[in-house]
């Protein structure tokens, strides 16, 4: 099957790229684009870890074909700091909170935690756990992934405040 052309709108800027039909979004992303923040776990949608946003939802971009995302917005983890120097609030919050081990995961954490902050800008314990439901860590028993959020959130919410 031959290839197609079309536009991807990845962390506001637009790519024309051509794909095989059948090609997922993550593969896309990570061998098109050079975008390998976002990983590739399971490719069956189990793991979390290719979760990225696109027009506000949180998806498993393994399981999303490239051109279901054409013209869409879609946001990747590299798409989240302001700039180079200054990380994101909700990556700020999980290196502070020692939330990283092996960090395979946590791409896919932080997004799907962008995802539950901006649907639910303090989220309870339980909250930020189902948030997170979709996602799996092999180090962690998760703790530290929680409390990360929580400060995300509070830090959040504090830059609303200023």
């Amino acid at each position: 099957m031959s290839k197609r052309l079309i536009n991807l709108n990845v962390n506001g800027h637009d790519y024309e790229v051509a794909v095989q039909p059948w090609q997922s979004l993550a593969e896309v992303l990570r061998e098109e684009l050079n975008l390998t923040g976002t990983k590739i776990g399971c490719n069956i949608g189990d793991c979390g870890a290719c979760t990225v946003i696109i027009d506000g939802r949180s998806v498993s971009s393994c399981l999303t074909l490239a051109v279901e995302a054409r013209d869409r917005a879609i946001t990747t983890i590299e798409g989240l700091a302001e700039s180079p120097d200054r990380l994101h609030p909700i990556q700020e919050a999980f290196v502070e909170s020692h939330a990283v081990q092996c960090g395979f995961c946590t791409a896919g954490m932080i997004m799907s935690a962008k995802h539950l902050l901006e649907k639910n800008p303090r989220p309870s314990e339980d909250e930020i756990r189902r948030g997170l439901s979709g996602n799996l860590c092999r180090c962690t028993g998760y703790v530290k992934i929680v409390e990360a959020i929580d400060l995300a959130a509070g830090k959040l919410a504090a830059d609303k405040e200023v």
